[in-house]
This record gives C-alpha cells, sequence and structure tokens, in this order.
C-alpha cells in the first residue's frame, strides 16, 4: 500500500505499472474504439479506472476452477431487482467505462449501440442518462452529485432495512458503490454530501476515488492540495489507501475490508478506498498527462496504446474467452432468484409489510391516498367568509400532518430551517444514525447543505421507496438549483418546498427576498412549479406534487398570511390545471392575471373597479407550467384573446410576456428591509396601484396618477 503524499509534492506519473490483464484491457480497448469513433469524449479515465472496475465488477477468485461472484451485486437481465447493489459513476465523462461495463457483463447493451457512442438517439450518451441506458442508476456529469446521489442511495437502504427487514427475513440488504475523481472532491458539494454521510452512518456506502493527479487544465497539485485522507477522516469516515489503482487485487481487497467491516475504528462509517492511478494507463505517449482527459488518442496512438498492452484484436472486437468470463447473467440470475425465495418467504411471515415493501418500491401510492387527498381538499376548500387567514408555508405543514400518516414514504427534511420552513409534521421524528427500538424517523436535519440536501433527495428518489421533500428558502434555491435541474432530467418525483417566497418576508431585506427566482425556477423544463394562494391551492399543489411520478415540482409558499379565497367545488377541481377563473363579471372587459399572495391584491382591485363600471376577471394561476401543459380551448377560455390581460406578481415582471399582457405589476429590482407591509407599498404593490395600472389601459382619461415603481408597463 503506497503512503500518501506529503503536501505539495509532485506526482511522479508512470505510464506503465505492471501487467495489464486482458479483462481490463477490454474495458481499456471498448473506450479507446468508441471515443474514436465517434471522434469526441474521454478515453484517459476509463483506461485509468480500468483495473479498479475490474476488481469490483469482475468476478471474484475461483474455488475449484469455478469463479466465485462479483463484489458488485447485480443481474443484466432485470436492472431494476430492488435488492441490486447500486454503482454510481460520479466522474460521468467517464461514461465508456460504464458503458464497457454494461455491455461486457450482459445487460442490454450490444455492441452496436457502442459504435453509436455520443450519437443522436444512441443508447451510450456523452454521459450516462439514467432511464435511457439499461443499468445506469443516475444522471452524472456535474460533478460531485453522482456522490451526493450515491448518499441518499445509501440512506435509503439503511432507512428500508431499519422499517421492513425483521429477525431472519432480510430483503434490504444492498451496497451502495461510486466511483469518483479529483473533480467531484474540488467541487463543495462533495462536502456538503460526505459530512452528512459520516453523521449519518452509512456503513454500506463505498466509495472508489480515483486519484490520478490530473484534469483538464493539468497536474492538480497547483490547485488541489487538500489531504483528502484526512478530510474524511474528520468527516467520520473510514479511509483505506492510498493503494496501488491497477493493482486489482489491492482493490478488490479493499471492497471486501469495507463490506466486511464498516465499521472498522470509525463506527458504523462510510469508506473511501483511494486508488492511486494512471490516466490514460497502456497510452506511450498520453499517460499520465491532460492531453488523455478530453480528446481521441488519434489513430497513431492507438496503435502503439495495443501494442503496449498486448491487445491485439480490431476495434470493438473481445475475445469470445475473455467475454466469457465478464458475462454476468447466470451470476445475476442466481443472486436474484436467493433474494426471490427470500422475500417470498417474508410475504408468509409478513404479509402486510410485504406488501407495503413492494408498492412502495414501484412507486404507487396506497389505494387510500385519492379518498385521502379528496377529503382534505373538501376540507381545505371550505372557505367561509369567517375563515382564517394563514401563511402558505403553514398551510402545507397542515397538508402534511393530514397526508403523511397515510403515505410512509413520504421523507422530509429542511436545510437548517425547520421552524421556518415547517417542513415537520406530529410525529414525524427525526433520521439519526442509530435507530431506536420504534425504528427511524421521517424528517432529516440536513444542515446548511442546500445543496448536497437536493442531490441527496434525488438519491434517495432515484433507489425507490422514498418520495423525499426538503425545504429552505426560495431565495437559496439558487444553491440548489443544479440539482433541481437534474430531477427534472432524470424524472424524479422531488418535492422542493421553497418558503419566504417574496418581499413578503420584510425586515430580511434583499438578500432573502426572492424577486427573480420564481420565474427562473419555472424556465426549468419538466419542473412543475406551484405558488399557491391559500390552503386549497396548497392541499391541491401537494396533492399535483405527490402524484407527479415523472418529474420533481417546487412550492413557493409565502410567510406572510394570505385571506382564504371562496370557491365552488368545480372551481376547487380545476386550480390542479394550474390556472383558473377565480372570480368572474358579466362582460368583462380585462383579465387579471396573479400568482400567490398577489391573488388577494388582485381581488382587491377587482372591487375597486367594480365601483367604476370597469369589470374584470380574476384569474388565480397558481401553477403556470402546469397550466401550459392544458389543451388549447382550456387555456383559451381561461384567457379570452379579445380581452387584455394584466399579470401581477412580486417578483420580475418581464415573465409576463409569454401571457401577452399588455402591462404587468412586480418587483423590478432587489428588494428592501422593512416589514412586509411597508416593503409592498413602497414598490407600490398595492390593489389601487393594480386597479389604476387598468385604468390607465381601459380608460386612460380617467388617471392621472404616475406609474408605479417596479412596475413593467406596456
Amino acid at each position: 500500500m503506497a503512503a500518501p503524499l506529503a503536501a505539495g509534492t509532485e506526482r511522479v506519473l508512470r505510464p506503465e505499472r505492471g501487467v495489464f490483464d486482458p479483462m481490463a484491457n477490454a474495458l481499456r480497448a471498448l473506450a479507446i474504439d468508441a471515443v474514436q469513433k465517434a471522434n469526441s469524449g474521454h478515453p484517459g479515465a476509463p483506461m485509468g479506472m480500468a483495473e479498479m472496475a475490474l476488481a469490483l465488477w469482475g468476478p471474484g477468485p475461483a474455488v475449484a476452477g469455478v469463479p466465485g461472484p462479483s463484489h458488485l451485486k447485480h443481474n443484466p437481465a432485470n436492472p431494476s431487482w430492488p435488492d441490486r447493489d447500486r454503482f454510481v459513476l460520479s466522474n460521468g465523462h467517464a461514461s465508456m467505462l460504464l458503458y464497457a461495463l454494461l455491455h461486457l457483463t450482459g445487460y442490454a447493451l450490444p455492441v452496436d449501440e457502442l459504435q453509436r457512442f455520443r450519437q443522436l438517439h444512441s443508447l451510450t450518451p456523452g454521459h450516462p442518462e439514467v432511464g435511457l441506458t439499461p443499468g445506469v442508476e443516475t444522471t452524472t456529469g456535474p460533478l460531485g452529485q453522482g456522490l451526493a446521489n450515491a448518499v441518499g442511495m445509501a440512506l435509503a437502504e439503511k432507512l428500508l432495512a431499519e422499517r421492513f427487514n425483521r429477525p431472519g427475513h432480510s430483503i434490504v440488504d444492498h451496497h451502495t458503490y461510486v466511483f469518483l475523481g479529483d473533480g467531484c472532491l474540488m467541487e463543495g458539494i462533495s462536502h456538503e454530501a460526505c459530512s452528512l454521510a459520516g453523521v449519518l452512518g452509512l456503513g454500506k456506502l463505498v466509495a472508489l476515488y480515483d486519484d490520478n493527479g490530473i484534469s483538464i487544465d493539468g497536474p492538480v497539485a497547483g490547485w488541489f492540495g487538500d489531504d483528502t485522507a484526512a478530510r474524511f477522516r474528520a468527516y467520520g469516515w473510514n479511509v483505506i489507501g492510498p493503494l496501488d489503482g491497477h493493482d486489482i487485487a489491492a482493490v478488490a481487497a479493499a471492497i471486501e475490508q469495507a463490506k466486511r467491516d464498516p465499521a472498522g475504528e470509525r463506527g458504523n462509517a462510510p469508506t473511501l478506498v483511494i486508488c492511486r492511478t494512471t490516466i490514460g494507463r497502456g497510452s506511450p505517449a498520453r499517460a499520465g498527462t491532460a492531453k488523455a482527459h478530453g480528446e481521441p488518442l488519434g489513430a497513431e496512438e492507438i496503435a502503439a496504446t495495443r501494442a503496449a498492452i498486448g491487445w491485439t484484436e480490431p476495434p470493438f472486437v473481445i475475445p469470445a474467452a475473455i467475454g466469457a468470463r465478464w458475462n454476468a447473467r447466470a451470476q445475476g440470475a442466481a443472486r436474484e432468484a436467493a433474494w426471490s425465495g427470500r422475500l417470498a418467504a417474508y410475504r408468509q411471515a409478513h404479509p402486510q409489510l410485504a406488501a407495503e415493501f413492494e408498492r412502495r418500491m414501484a412507486g404507487e401510492l396506497p389505494a387510500s391516498f385519492d379518498a385521502q387527498l379528496a377529503a382534505l381538499l373538501a376540507e381545505s376548500g371550505d372557505s367561509g367568509a369567517g375563515s382564517e387567514s394563514i401563511a402558505t408555508r403553514k398551510a402545507s405543514q397542515k397538508v402534511l400532518a393530514q397526508l403523511a400518516p397515510h403515505l410512509p414514504e413520504l421523507l422530509g427534511g429542511s436545510a437548517d430551517l425547520t421552524g421556518s420552513n415547517l417542513t415537520d409534521f406530529p410525529g414525524c421524528g427525526r433520521v439519526q444514525a442509530e435507530a431506536r427500538q420504534a425504528g427511524n424517523g421521517r424528517h432529516l436535519h440536513y444542515g446548511v447543505r442546500e445543496f448536497g440536501m437536493a442531490a441527496v433527495m434525488n438519491g434517495l428518489a432515484l433507489h425507490g421507496g422514498f418520495i423525499p421533500y426538503g425545504g429552505t428558502f426560495l431565495t437559496f434555491s439558487d444553491y440548489s438549483r443544479n440539482a433541481i435541474r437534474m430531477a427534472a432530467l432524470m424524472k424524479q418525483r422531488v418535492v422542493h418546498v421553497f418558503t419566504h417566497d417574496s418581499i413578503g418576508l420584510g425586515e430580511d431585506g434583499p438578500t432573502h427576498q426572492a424577486v427573480e427566482h420564481a420565474a427562473s425556477l419555472r424556465l426549468i423544463p419538466r419542473l412543475d412549479v406551484w405558488r399557491p394562494c391559500d390552503l386549497a391551492e396548497t392541499a391541491v399543489a401537494w396533492g399535483q406534487a405527490l402524484a407527479a411520478r415523472d418529474r420533481p415540482s417546487a412550492l413557493l409558499l409565502s410567510r406572510q398570511n394570505l385571506a382564504p379565497q371562496a370557491r365552488s367545488a368545480e372551481q376547487l377541481r380545476q386550480v390542479q390545471r394550474g390556472g383558473y377563473v377565480l372570480s368572474e363579471r358579466p362582460a368583462p372587459r380585462a383579465v387579471l392575471l396573479a400568482t400567490g399572495s398577489e391573488v388577494a391584491l388582485a381581488m382587491a382591485a377587482q372591487r375597486l373597479l367594480d365601483a367604476e363600471d370597469l369589470p374584470v376577471r380574476v384569474v388565480s394561476l397558481p401553477s403556470s407550467t402546469t397550466f401550459d401543459r392544458q389543451d388549447h380551448a382550456w387555456r383559451r377560455d381561461v384567457l379570452p384573446p379579445a380581452l387584455p390581460r394584466f399579470g401581477v406578481e412580486a417578483g420580475v415582471t418581464r415573465w409576463w410576456g409569454q401571457y401577452g399582457c399588455v402591462a404587468a405589476l412586480g418587483v423590478d429590482s432587489f428588494g428592501e428591509s422593512a416589514p412586509g407591509p411597508e416593503v409592498y407599498r413602497h414598490f407600490n404593490l398595492t390593489a389601487e396601484a393594480l386597479a389604476d395600472l387598468v385604468r390607465r389601459h381601459l380608460a386612460p382619461s380617467t388617471s392621472h396618477a404616475p406609474a408605479p415603481a417596479g412596475a413593467a408597463v406596456a
């Protein structure tokens, strides 16, 4: 085992170390050939990590001439087998390593897909994409997020095991493995996620670090001088190595050590295996250099590399004997069959638990969910004149209190703002490293880790068995934005609870007052954004978010109390369409479109205009992203083309242009520090200002007031 490098010591990279294993060379050759054929890609990391991959994915030591099982428990014939080990390639630019592994071990990824690497509609895109390529567990590419996803997967395994396993019946018992590189560890999200993993004692999480010392700009010593081993020990991880990452037996032994003794000296802890490797290993001219990272080797260097590693096969050809040693279909089928037998025995012993486990892993809501939601909506929709004003963050908590007891897969949390986000509910309990006799809780204190929280939630959702939600202030969605985008790209059911949604939060001022955030989030494809105006719309928003199996949702909730709006039963049903007519007038002359806290403002403006014989329709638009998916007839009925439209939201106004608004009232600057009502008045976000905006367009001679500050007027 190699000794750690002293701080500032320059790494000496050797192009050739030891012998080249033919099975590892098969990975190397496929990566080289695919990148060359595409004339695009990253050959260096797959070439450098080939032995690491063989140690994890390849057959174990032979017994009586029969190869032993691989460390990785998986079944290529059934990539969604619930108790498979999860494998995450966090340094996703090394995608050809994963594609080669999937192809060789027997997944439905034929060689012609490798030959179509990075081509349109192929199963081998430039970075791995979950749901596209069989065997890919998560979409990786933005560095560090795969590592954070793996933390979420390992947490899911731990919590499901605590919930479902019983003496003599272990149906949840698998590991999460993640490969990562220097770039993943330089990204700050790695600190957020790995610190949390240590606190939570995720002993079945094993991370293998490809410590090759090279990034795009060259040797990393000039900008990455961390003592990584000490850093992870400080998190509470076990650390093995540094070791020679090209020594297959040493890497396999480290994996075995991590599996056999996750406690080590650190308690029940995750493990980091530091593997010293040479990027582009085998390439005489490119090994150990930045040029190996992100460009094809070229025909001449490929020929030299083949000669150096002793690989004589033509491009994309794998000798039958090597292919047979890699094939894991028989082993995978046997492993899954053994688990299926255990599951059958579990069903006999614990039928109700088994039914719940299978339902949750299938992603199906309980049979009673629709009835529970209908009862909640009926209650929340009863908005009489004496109904209580309530902040939508508090309305959200009320919804959770009623739905969560009937939805055991709902797992919440907050980035150190539980008392502000109100993401907890009665009896939720706290997720912690050691489960108590009653089992672990359902609310996770993520700490001040917004980005890490969002990516860990993605991992929880990807693993299956949970619907994760997490809270922070809307203005801090900037911290977690890329993970939100990844959830949308991966079509994962994740719910973001963003409170303190506007200037209405008041005294904390412009650093905390979201202005552009709602409009910005609405730009993310396949993300449903809800900004409800009262308890009823909040309940619908939660219902829609929980039912949306193929997309994440963001709930933008107010700090200040909002008045309830009266609705008919039909209007309550219409809320789920994202936009509907909340208040109508005979022969309206205009439409007021409003979201969230500004719906009450629009209703007040409607009453002011009633007194002047200027009838207007009020449309509540709690979710523009949902409304935009409605059929043309519905959108036309809600927003008749002949009527001028006026938008109002406590945020940037340019966003309203997509709805053909002739004018909009909002905030096109940063906020101010003062009590919320004063800030609203400062920006002229008032019913009077909105009514005047309408007057100046419909009856300009009757209005002499100046344009309101912060308003966009067409």
